[in-house]
């Protein structure tokens, strides 16, 4: 026979936000729940013995008391009951408290109400079948999060992947584009990690030359090869008992990666002319910009060794995927770097700060961070307006023309163009073939030494159309 509690779970909603408490009141009712609503965790604390839930949804912050801490205060009282914490101020370090203090999950703000309410159904779920039985949690040392920023749900998703994984020493794979902050990522796993008190050793594997990485991971015996005049300790003994994050691991040499296998599957390995193994206690974080599985397709990287190291996989989402964050960034980014300076911190205004979130920026934060130093050292009063911007971000014609590098010129185009149509401006393609049609003649012109018979041959025009059309470019001067 069905206990009351099986028929209909009883969900508490302590939110501070009514809005929030209606919202989902009235979904969880279609589901049969027993659905009581709470303005304060005091007074569901109040009503814990009259009526003990059988999971609680819960705000992060409120004003009486925090989520984190009514939610430990719940686990007192039974550590059975799943708590889901919600969040519309989502950080990396709500969201690694959260799972420290055994948050069934972490549901940042906005969510999804389809989303919000399959996951109240999997809490029910576990607390009738009996699962989340949990001895008395250990308070455990809190270690401060590096600062990694952002609002994003793509950053969200990074955040909640973080919480889950930083107690748990297992192998982390991150992708992300050039410039994301995937070494940043790294740094946070191991700072949140039981490994923190030990090393954290990086190791670019695409900056050291093919003769030199083997050394450099593994280290050298004395007179194992040319140069080698001493015994040389490598990456993997240097990071022993902590982390070891190998960045740009899509272009280790094949013959490393089986001896990068052999190490994550027995812990030991052999230095460069040794005859004795040696065992190293390392947890491996790799990283790459990478489609590492079409490398895996074109025979440049091991299947196996992919498996080894995408147990758990992060995305670092590029800025362009994220743009809400970019004023955050900004902000965040021009008082450091007027910390570090020296110089008085600055400030953007509504039009510029406007102007770089609509930018495509290819360099991801590393580039944002750049522009902030040099808008720190070069803008001459304490509010950066248009005119304080570098001419390659300000003229659309410069930004094409000198972003282009070497064939690739479909990837500027494609940058700029995103820009012009995510500020809100129509007619890309009449603000695109003035420009291009001035760079294609001023090349002709120069290649022909003004001649201009040869250099309507070379754009594939006759003379009139040349003639016309440097006349309405302005050009005949």
């Amino acid at each position: 026979m069905l206990t009351e509690e099986e028929i209909n779970p009883v969900v508490w909603i302590v939110d501070d936000d009514a809005s929030i408490r209606w919202v989902l009141e009235a979904a969880l009712e279609d589901k049969a729940y027993d659905v009581r609503v709470f303005d304060s965790p005091l007074l569901a604390l109040k009503a814990f013995e009259a009526t003990p839930p059988c999971t609680i949804v819960s705000d992060v912050r409120m004003p009486d008391m925090d989520g984190l801490t009514f939610m430990e205060a719940i686990h007192d009282l039974d550590s059975s009951i799943p708590v889901i914490i919600m969040t519309a101020h989502s950080d990396l370090d709500t969201a690694v408290k959260s799972f420290q203090s055994k948050a069934f999950e972490y549901l940042p703000k906005p969510f999804d109400i389809d989303e919000a309410i399959a996951l109240v159904d999997r809490a029910v779920k576990r607390k009738l079948s009996g699962g989340g039985k949990r001895t008395r949690r250990k308070r455990t040392q809190e270690k401060q999060p590096l600062n990694i920023i952002g609002a994003a749900p793509a950053m969200q998703e990074v955040f909640r992947i973080l919480g889950r994984v930083s107690q748990l020493d297992v192998t982390v794979l991150i992708n992300g584009e050039t410039g994301t902050g995937k070494e940043l990522v790294a740094k946070a796993l191991h700072e949140l990690s039981p490994r923190s008190e030990g090393p954290f050793v990086a190791l670019n594997t695409a900056a050291i030359p093919r003769e030199l990485l083997e050394s450099e991971l593994f280290g050298h015996e004395k007179g194992s090869f040319t140069g080698a005049h001493s015994q040389r300790v490598g990456r993997f003994e240097q990071a022993n008992g902590g982390t070891l994050f190998l960045d740009e691991i899509g272009d280790m040499p094949v013959d490393l990666q089986t001896r990068l296998l052999r190490v994550l599957n027995d812990g030991s390995f052999y230095r460069v002319g040794g005859k004795n193994a040696i065992k190293t206690d390392v947890r491996i974080v790799a990283a790459t910009h990478q489609n590492m599985e079409q490398m895996v397709r074109d025979g440049l990287f091991r299947e196996d060794l992919l498996y080894r190291l995408n147990i758990i996989r992060i995305k670092v989402p590029a800025l362009k995927e994220r743009r809400e964050d970019v004023p955050l960034l900004l902000r965040f980014y021009l008082d450091k770097e007027s910390k570090i300076l020296g110089l008085e911190e600055k400030q953007l205004s509504k039009e510029v700060e406007k102007f770089l979130s609509s930018l495509p920026w290819p360099g991801n934060v590393r580039q944002l961070r750049s522009l902030c130093t040099w808008l720190t050292i070069m803008a001459p009063d304490k509010t950066i307006h248009m005119e304080d911007l570098p001419l390659e971000l300000r003229n659309p014609e410069e930004r094409i023309v000198t972003t282009a590098q070497g064939d690739d010129w479909e990837t500027p185009l494609r940058q700029w163009a995103e820009a012009f149509l995510f500020s809100g401006e129509e007619g890309v393609h009449t603000a695109a073939e003035p420009l291009f049609e001035r760079v294609l003649i001023e090349e002709a012109l120069k290649k022909s030494h003004n001649h201009r018979q040869n250099a309507a041959k070379l754009l594939g025009w006759g003379r009139n159309t040349l003639t016309r059309k440097t006349q309405a470019l302005g050009m005949e001067e």
